[in-house]
């Protein structure tokens, strides 16, 4: 789901996996406030965004009504700047781990 898709086309794809035609839902920052879909268990983020209210709100598709939830959000080195202000909003602090060593070395040795 992503903002190329006509309003109908988005609408349909967020029916569809609400009603579990589909089991997984791909979106883009169009959909990361105002979507209201219960029973998500896991969302993942590519990115982690620049605001933290943007990151709450999308973490929290999971979780809702007090069920539980799986968070996990990719983060580059610039990335990591922005986790001190969403662990202010949380109150806590987000549990990080790296890669490990043989996948890292993997993507360096894929670079140009």
């Amino acid at each position: 789901m992503h903002a190329d898709k006509s309003q109908g086309e988005r609408t349909r794809a967020l029916e569809d996996f609400k009603s579990g035609k589909i089991r997984v839902l791909v979106a883009t920052d169009i959909a990361q406030r105002g979507l209201d879909v219960s029973g998500i268990s896991h969302v993942i983020n590519y990115d982690v965004p620049q605001q933290p209210e943007d990151y709450v709100h999308r973490i929290g598709r999971t979780g809702r009504a007090g069920a539980d939830g799986v968070s996990i959000s990719f983060a580059g080195e610039d990335d990591s700047y922005q986790l001190p202000s969403i662990e202010a909003l949380l109150g806590r602090k987000i549990s990080c781990e790296t890669p490990p060593t043989h996948l890292l070395r993997a993507v360096e040795r894929k670079r140009p």
